[in-house]
């Protein structure tokens, strides 16, 4: 035998192509019959695939392997049920081939047949033990991407045969997320609970809420799904409905007895869910059904701190004109104010202050608004706070930090610039320990943020803190060179 290229590789081209005589020719001459290529695939594989039926059982009368896998886990079995190869599917089970293998993503053969449609070669898989209630990594059987792919004559054949109903549910879920109503009848028979929970945690009825499916949501409420199903973090649906702006869902479960401020885990209720994510039409139904507008969560946080978190200026605007408090305060008293100014929305901060949110509430460290537009940057909020009075030397109780000092340290030269703008500012102002702006400017290594002070206040550079450092101390104690030379520059002046 003399091969003029690699007969390993030329093997298996011969495989694929159906030439028996070939095939034959090879393995007499000495190639494994196992040889494979960088994937895995072998010559059975091959052969499989494009339904070369001679050639896969000359190979398996020759003893290869029909369970053999491929890299990702695939037999020729999978490879065939794939391609819809049905002759060579029976073939393969005749001689031993295993119906119920799994490849690595965890699909089965029958799953592959499923998913493309391939009715005769599923019906074979079925009559030969092939089980449906196998599921991939994700979640999926064969009866769920058959619904996916809206392959129904497959699905019709699944349903006939799935009697204890253990791949029904999986396909709930995806009927659910398509409103496919006419599938989630079929899949729901009197046997089938309508509150099975997916690996996800949720139910069917959960997904409808999510997706804004309101054909299935009804069926599955008459069906007897529970409204109030608590599942994954104690959410119910009317959660879901309410984070996702699915106005008809939300109103079929709120009629059909969804409790309108069950809580979840964390203490959030619909109307925290809506608020947060701006959800105007259903915050307004939930409202109406008097759902509690001042509930706070496990951290204190209100639906008004909701809005404001995500900026919804329209849900906070409803929740004001409706009675909400504007100072209610988080575990950490944190007003809406305080996490407007965080987050940097002029929008909802210009909101809080003109219906009369104080700009001096103090969080539990003693931060105000101002402090926390300082310490992130947050230059439009100072400006909008100083015009509506904020007190700029506000200290706080116990280390008697003030804004500029917050500024000065983070090195928001911007911010500080305000602060001291026309002497609103005290840049003598001493913290706890004695430390003026400057000195903390210096501690944060911010030289710009000193010059600004050395140029537009009349800060005494020599001053010292309560253990007798002054700037250049600190200065020359953090190796900031340019700092240095700063401050002797401005002695020498």
């Amino acid at each position: 035998c003399s091969f003029q290229s690699d007969p390993s590789q030329n093997f298996l081209r011969v495989a694929r192509a159906g030439n028996l005589e070939k095939v034959l020719d090879y393995l007499e001459c000495g190639t494994r019959i196992d040889t494979s290529n960088a994937n895995g695939l072998n010559a059975l594989h091959l052969a499989s695939k494009e339904g070369h039926t001679a050639v896969v059982q000359e190979l398996l009368s020759r003893g290869a392997d029909p369970d053999a896998r491929t890299k990702k886990g695939n037999s020729a079995l999978h490879i065939a049920s794939l391609a819809g190869q049905l002759e060579v599917v029976k073939l393969l089970i005749e001689r031993g081939a295993k119906v119920n293998c799994q490849s690595q993503a965890g699909f089965s053969p029958l799953y592959m047949a499923a998913q493309e449609n391939h009715l005769e070669v599923v019906r074979h898989l079925i009559a030969s033990g092939a089980s449906q209630s196998l599921a991939t990594t994700d979640g999926f059987t064969p009866l769920a991407v058959a619904l996916q792919q809206g392959h129904d004559k497959v699905v019709a054949v699944l349903l006939e045969t799935d009697t204890r109903c253990r791949s029904r549910m999986p396909a709930l879920h995806v009927a659910a997320k398509k409103d496919d109503v006419r599938s989630a009848g079929l899949l729901l028979t009197s046997d089938c609970d309508p509150n099975h929970q997916a690996g996800s945690g949720f139910t069917a009825l959960h997904i409808a809420a999510h997706y804004g499916s309101a054909g299935v949501a009804s069926l599955l409420l008459d069906r007897g799904a529970d409204p109030n199903f608590p599942a994954r973090n104690g959410i119910a649906p009317l959660h879901v409905a309410a984070k996702w702006g699915m106005l008809s869902v939300a109103q079929k479960l709120l009629e059909r007895g969804a409790a309108v401020d069950a809580r979840t885990r964390d203490g959030l209720t619909a109307v925290h869910c809506a608020a947060r994510s701006g959800q105007t039409a259903v915050l307004k139904l939930l409202l109406e059904l008097n759902a509690g507008i001042d509930l706070r969560s496990r951290s204190g946080l209100s639906p008004l701190h909701m809005a404001v978190q995500g900026d919804h200026t329209d849900c906070a605007r409803l929740l004001l004109a409706r009675g909400a408090n504007s100072e209610d305060v988080t575990v950490d008293q944190l007003t809406p104010l305080h996490i407007a100014a965080h987050c940097g929305y002029v929008s909802s901060t210009q909101l809080l202050l003109d219906s009369g949110c104080r700009a001096s509430a103090r969080a539990l460290n003693g931060f105000t608004a101002l402090h926390i537009a300082c310490k992130k940057g947050r230059v439009r909020i100072v400006e909008l706070l100083l015009n509506y009075g904020a007190e700029p030397d506000a200290a706080t109780d116990v280390t008697g930090l003030t804004p500029l000092h917050v500024a000065a340290f983070l090195g928001q030269t911007a911010c500080a610039a305000l602060l001291v703008d026309k002497g609103r500012g005290n840049a003598s102002a001493v913290t706890a320990k004695g430390e003026t702006p400057l000195h903390m400017a210096m501690r944060g290594g911010h030289t710009e943020t000193a010059r600004l002070l050395l140029e537009q206040t009349k800060v005494n550079a020599d001053a010292a803190a309560t253990d007798g450092q002054t700037s250049l101390h600190v200065a020359c104690r953090t190796g900031n060179t340019e700092a240095v030379e700063l401050l002797l520059k401005v002695r020498l002046y």
